[in-house]
């Protein structure tokens, strides 16, 4: 029976050391996807969080930046954002605690001698080295049947050959370019047409089907705008409710809207000059209320949702809230994020997810995230010592696996 404060800590400690995650959301891929997959000390330099930062600095012209090779584009980022100046940003601080964490000296601060460590590496080891030091037991990847190159790869049956890899439909353009995908599903022979005549609604779903089933898709994924709703009769409120919808409950697996992303608001920054928005919560209300057999996955981008959503949640067992998504993966929000949903739904839902692009974020997001959470929970058992109430270390590595892993799994099979 744990008693004390101090006792606690270590239990906590030691439990979120050992436990094995699930990473709900990401966008890496296994090995066997070959350039999809980014790695290394460049592109973790050259990261949309980071681009972004140096371009508050730098009055270089953004197209002559964008057409500079890779390694150039990294070695000016690190010269302006990590010697010109402190990296105290959470990107910043990231990009060290991977350095740090691969047992490399951050103290030299020489870009050089990181890139000879990658040089000695294949993306086998470092696969394997990075999911050891974050502690992952698997990922799930951001899977796009309307990318060309990644098409090919799943229909030459290449794809998900690396177990710790799960997939994730995607269906952003699905959703928001139906103008343009149609054609793709045509080419892929759909009968479908621009609008939505004849079979096509039968037809979006069944390419639906059939990608989820050749993917083994653990659920559908898309990246809305914060005015998202389905109160007009649009193509895409029709193609949500008469097709994602009715096949997702079809193969019993989740609808997660992530929502709240203002697309290239300067859009001379490519996908670095993304932003957000508040969103309207009662779109999830509506999903949850009229389609009580659907299960939906959701996260919002603004930190002046999560309060609202924290309540719909507890009042839908359909709905499971996940992650601090994108721009709320700043320690203050997380910490902040997770005492509202802890102290609003207890243990039931999943705190964190590391929305990795590059291999190697893995390390620092989950550092950084687990400690955060670690020092949440320390704070509510030490409300519940308070009490009388007794822990034991049994119950603490209940909880623990439960928010990194368990929590995940049992809403897909619920």
């Amino acid at each position: 029976m744990i008693t004390n404060p101090e006792q606690l800590g270590q239990i906590i400690n030691d439990e979120l050391n050992q436990v094995e995650i699930t990473d709900v959301h990401t966008h890496l891929f296994s090995a066997n996807f070959g350039s999809m997959l980014l790695w290394g000390i460049d592109e973790v330099l050259t990261y949309h969080y980071l681009i972004a930062e140096f371009f508050r600095y730098s009055r270089l012209d953004y197209g002559e930046f964008f057409s500079l090779p890779k390694t150039e584009q990294a070695d000016l980022v690190w010269q302006t954002l990590f010697l010109d100046r402190s990296p105290v940003s959470e990107a910043q601080r990231g990009a060290l605690t991977i350095l740090n964490r691969l047992g490399l000296d951050v103290k030299s601060r020489d870009l050089d001698e990181y890139r000879e460590y990658y040089r000695s590496r294949t993306i086998e080891q470092q696969i394997d080295t990075v999911f050891d030091l974050a502690g992952i037991k698997e990922v799930v990847m951001t899977n796009d049947p309307f990318d060309p190159q990644e098409r090919e790869i799943w229909k030459s049956g290449a794809g998900n050959q690396d177990p710790r890899f799960k997939a994730a439909l995607r269906i952003d353009p699905l959703l928001m370019d139906y103008e343009n995908s149609y054609k793709v599903l045509q080419g892929e022979g759909y009968e479908v047409d621009a609008h939505l005549g004849g079979n096509s609604l039968q037809e979006i779903r069944r390419f639906i089907r059939d990608w989820v089933l050749r993917m083994d898709a653990l659920y559908l994924a898309v990246s809305l705008p914060p005015d998202f709703n389905l109160s007009q009769d649009s193509t895409r409120t029709r193609i949500t409710e008469e097709c994602v919808l009715p096949v997702c409950r079809e193969l019993d697996i989740p609808f997660a809207p992530m929502i709240g992303v203002n697309r290239l608001v300067n859009k001379r920054l490519g996908f670095a000059g993304d932003s957000l928005g508040k969103a309207d919560v009662r779109v999830i209300e509506y999903l949850c209320t009229n389609y009580p057999e659907n299960k939906f996955l959701v996260t919002m981008l603004s930190r002046e949702n999560q309060h609202e959503l924290a309540i719909t949640a507890r009042k839908y067992g359909n709905l499971m809230v996940f992650g601090c998504w994108w721009f709320l993966n700043n320690p203050t929000i997380v910490r902040e994020i997770t005492s509202i949903r802890m102290e609003t739904l207890g243990l039931s839902f999943i705190p964190q997810h590391s929305d990795a692009r590059v291999l190697e974020h893995l390390i620092y997001k989950w550092e950084h995230s687990k400690s955060i959470i670690g020092q949440v929970l320390e704070a509510k058992y030490t409300d519940l010592l308070a009490t009388g109430w007794g822990l034991t270390r049994e119950s603490v590595s209940q909880d623990v696996q439960a928010l990194f892993s368990t929590n995940f799994e049992n809403f897909l099979r619920s």
